[in-house]
């Protein structure tokens, strides 16, 4: 594993990549508040089942630079495929968890001709049931307080670490996973003030991705929906609503004993579970 840059449509894009550019590609992506190391323990795996792995930072986040057009996820899904395209990625499935996951809806939705297949994991998708039921959940407050101008910047600024650390014990399923290092590296990312206002930016844009979603279409990229059961919710609560919303090509399935961290919680059984499905797809 080593850490890249990529230079992309005005953007830096700080990556982790491991394994044969000549391979299949697997194109990670992390959510809120994370950045690429939170793929670290499973990149070299990945790559060591003959694929060639990029983890990236979101715009703006940790070694990322330059603020995207739009924080809407299709926008984020186009900057992000073309990043991997222009390094040289083919057959690539892209994967993200939380607002990646967002993102890797997207590039399934309106990009999907020019990737394999996507993984959505842990996530609920705009629009897309049960998008109201969890808005309307007060566990899940932070996604109308994230949404608010300015005001989450001026209150979490120089608290990013305990800010960080309420929502870490709460969405993992394994604490003690998500070790000292990692939480003070995921902080760190947040650190400048253009990179916590794009992890906000992402939740101010929630609306235009729901509204973009709520438009039927169908999708032929083969899609799976990937989740820990920590939380209580099931695939079983988000397939039918995508099938409806026109995933031709769905299946789900649960990673026992993880929450929201799922490479630092499971990383053996997030290996296999992306592995196998990428090779389905890669094969096609």
């Amino acid at each position: 594993m080593r850490t890249d840059i990529l230079e992309h449509e005005g953007l830096t894009l700080g990556l982790l990549t491991a394994g044969d550019p000549a391979r299949p590609a697997i194109v990670l992506l992390h959510g809120w508040p994370h950045d690429k190391q939170l793929y670290a323990p499973v990149v070299d795996t990945l790559a060591a089942a003959g694929h060639w792995v990029l983890a990236f930072d979101l715009p703006a986040i940790g070694d990322s630079r330059g603020a995207p057009p739009s924080a809407e996820k299709a926008v984020l899904a186009d900057i992000l495929i073309g990043a991997a395209e222009r390094a040289g990625a083919r057959a690539m499935v892209v994967a993200g968890l939380d607002v990646g996951g967002m993102i890797a809806y997207a590039a399934a939705r309106d990009h999907g001709q020019r990737i394999a297949g996507a993984v959505v994991m842990n996530t609920v998708v705009p629009a897309i049931d049960p998008w109201d039921t969890v808005l309307a959940d007060p566990r899940i407050w932070h996604f109308a307080f994230h949404a608010l101008p300015e005001l989450p910047e001026l209150l979490v600024a120089g608290h990013q670490r305990a800010y960080f650390d309420f929502f870490t014990n709460f969405l993992a399923g394994k604490k003690e996973a998500v070790t000292d290092d990692y939480r003070a590296a995921f902080a760190r990312a947040y650190e400048r003030p253009e990179a916590l206002k794009a992890g906000f930016d992402w939740y101010r844009a929630l609306q235009a991705d729901a509204r973009h979603n709520s438009r039927h279409k169908a999708i032929e990229t083969p899609m799976l929906y990937l989740r820990g059961d920590a939380d209580g919710r099931s695939p079983e609560d988000y397939l039918p609503s995508l099938k409806a919303m026109g995933a031709k090509h769905l299946k789900g399935e649960v990673l026992r004993g993880s929450g929201e961290f799922a490479p630092l919680e499971v990383p053996e059984a997030f290996t296999r579970a992306i592995t196998s499905f990428a090779k389905e797809c890669q094969a096609g």
